[in-house]
């Protein structure tokens, strides 16, 4: 699948970014075009990949370039105001090569959150290709503000697009990693799932062709019903003896070895293992897996048994499959799109947080207002008028 990707926002850009990167050193042919967008000036000067000319500041009359500071309505207000701005940027993307749009934002921050979900509305109602977002849920040890945040534009921003495929920090992060390097290794475990997921069907003339093809219209109709979307991914890396490829499975019992098994266990470990939302799987609308890897190693059957798998696992007959021969990989992975999931924990407990945070906020606000009126009710007994 061919996309326009934008990165909206601070953790949006960086992952954008990255994408390229990795599209690059994979010599994928995923990313046809890619912008940045940041109210921060130096947000945009750290990125590495994305073409000075493809990264849009916006808000500076408002902000100055110093970002929005965590205030999302600020960050929709200057996305709406400087939106010929971005759009100009995109004026340069050959759509008729594009087949979606992806929007990746923090949805814990400000202009991300804030103004993704008003760039997605202006796009849908000017192109005809779908709109999707990627949106990252922030941990809930980043504050409370960053909660209140992610759950307005989550609402926001699922409604907005044709679908939302989210990935929670909280299922990620891992104990005693510093903030930098704990993002970074977040980033790469997204990035090599969207790097699989996109990349099937991108072939080039004389490429391996795959059996079961899984191309553009594959993904465009597991998620076309919108809703959330939650990736698994599973890997199993091959060694190399004598210029052939094998499991940890001695080459001459490579013969007595079952490959059904082997992809169909890498499709449960990808559907059981870490989604990039954890949820219930029973009960996702529609699902895709792909099994990435050697095309000698990509058995149909085995293929064919996950496909049927996932169907039993989450009792949706709208489950489409294929392969994604990558002869010079020395791995096989399955990647799992589930569409239309519902039952997702995460998402209840941050709209409930939400909720109180705004109680809480409400209840400060007249407390204030009470206290500073009998302030000033103090200081007018007790001190002279100036005129």
């Amino acid at each position: 699948m061919k996309l326009a990707m934008i990165g909206f926002g601070q953790a949006g850009g960086k992952i954008v970014d990255r994408f390229i990167e990795f599209d690059r050193q994979t010599r994928g042919k995923t990313v046809r075009a890619a912008i940045a967008v940041n109210s921060a000036s130096a947000d945009l000067q750290g990125l590495n990949n994305i073409a000075p000319e493809r990264r849009v500041l916006i808000g500076q009359t408002r902000v100055k370039g110093h970002g929005v500071g965590a205030d999302n309505e600020l960050g929709a207000e200057v996305a709406a105001e400087d939106i010929a701005e971005i759009q100009a940027a995109l004026d340069g993307v050959p759509t008729h090569e594009v087949d979606a749009f992806l929007i990746v934002a923090g949805l814990g921050g400000g202009t991300g959150s804030g103004g993704a979900p008003v760039l997605a509305k202006h796009l849908k109602r000017i192109y005809s290709e779908p709109v999707y977002g990627l949106g990252v849920i922030p941990g809930t040890e980043e504050g409370g503000i960053y909660t209140l945040n992610a759950a307005r534009s989550f609402q926001t921003f699922v409604r907005e697009v044709d679908n939302l495929i989210v990935f929670d920090n909280d299922a990620w992060r891992q104990t005693g990693e510093s903030v930098e390097g704990g993002y970074a290794a977040i980033n790469e475990e997204l990035v090599r799932r969207l790097g699989v997921l996109f990349g099937a069907g991108e072939v080039d003339p004389g490429d391996a062709v795959a059996e079961s093809v899984v191309d553009s219209s594959e993904i465009i109709n597991t998620l076309a019903n919108g809703g959330v979307s939650t990736i698994g991914y599973a890997v199993e890396q091959l060694e190399s003896e004598n210029g052939g490829l094998f499991s940890r499975f001695a080459k001459k019992d490579l013969d007595e070895v079952d490959e059904t098994n082997r992809i169909t266990s890498l499709v449960r470990k990808a559907t059981l293992g870490r989604l990039t939302l954890p949820c219930e799987v029973q009960g996702a609308e529609r699902g895709l897996l792909v099994v990435a890897g050697p095309p000698e190693r990509l058995n149909r059957k085995g293929i064919e048994r996950g496909r049927k798998w996932l169907e039993e696992q989450t009792g949706s007959m709208e489950i489409r499959g294929g392969d994604y021969p990558l002869p010079k990989e020395q791995s096989v992975a399955a990647v799992v799109l589930l569409s239309g999931v519902t039952n997702v924990p995460r998402i209840k407990a941050l709209q409930q947080v939400a909720i109180e945070a705004m109680e809480n906020i409400e209840e400060l606000r007249n407390e204030s207002d009470a206290k500073l009126a009998d302030l000033l009710a103090t200081g007018d007994e007790e001190l002279t008028p100036l005129f």
